[in-house]
């Protein structure tokens, strides 16, 4: 185990990544299972790539499984929930759910329907209520103090910008195919007899909820094509 306070990784942070560097993504979710022991996680949003963090986690051999967290709006459109499904069925996959604590009908008479106005900020109020909220309050439940996901350098100006590993809201958060290209994620699922995702089919590089996800089209395409262009990011692996 390592230090477990984001003051006292702080000074490691650029040993902790140079280690990180060389390593393949299964290599680097076994450091952190290692590292942190009951005090590490995984995230899920079961979208158009999810299936390749998840297969890598069920087949590390571990004394103890690793904890998976779904952030589970409750807007995810139909073909996601039958996808994870499949998913968790297909590789004997145990999973938290996280939702808020407001239902979705609440949400909606107290704020009205966030997504529909078109500013950036109500945007920002959805995405805490619905996916920033849920997260750290099971990350907090669990006592997790690393959490890996998915998220890959080529998705987002910001994501171009992370490490393998970083403090995220005072916890670590470790991104092990943080250099992986589209060609690696398709070969890797090939190779692995991985699903697609329904709407992948349809022409979705991505995915999330329902009201803010759309096909690729000629002029926007991946994570341009969420949030109605206004954002690309939900919060979840931001600082602010």
């Amino acid at each position: 185990m390592i230090a477990n306070t984001h003051k006292d990784i702080q000074p490691y942070l650029n040993q902790y990544n140079q280690e990180l560097i060389d390593m393949k993504p299964q290599e680097i979710l076994k450091w952190g299972y290692e590292k942190f022991d009951n005090q590490f996680a995984i995230t899920t949003s079961f979208g158009i790539q999810s299936s390749v963090i998840l297969n890598m986690v069920s087949k590390l051999c571990l004394q103890k499984k690793i904890k998976i967290f779904w952030i589970d709006t409750g807007y995810l459109p139909i073909e996601t929930y039958q996808y994870a499904e499949k998913l968790i069925k297909n590789l004997s996959l145990e999973v938290e759910v996280l939702q808020s604590e407001l239902s979705p009908a609440r949400m909606e008479a107290i704020y009205g329907k966030l997504w529909e106005t078109k500013k950036e900020s109500d945007l920002d109020k959805y995405h805490e209520l619905r996916k920033i909220k849920p997260l750290e309050n099971g990350l907090k439940k669990f006592n997790i103090y690393c959490w890996a996901s998915g998220v890959r350098a080529g998705q987002t100006e910001n994501r171009n910008k992370m490490r393998f590993l970083d403090i995220i809201r005072k916890r670590l958060s470790l991104r092990p195919l943080l250099n992986w290209t589209n060609k690696d994620i398709f070969y890797y699922m090939k190779e692995n007899d991985l699903p697609d995702h329904p709407l992948f089919s349809k022409g979705y590089s991505t995915v999330g909820d329902w009201h803010s996800s759309t096909p690729d089209g000629i002029q926007t395409k991946g994570r341009d094509t969420r949030f109605g262009g206004i954002k690309q990011e939900c919060g979840i692996h931001t600082n602010s």
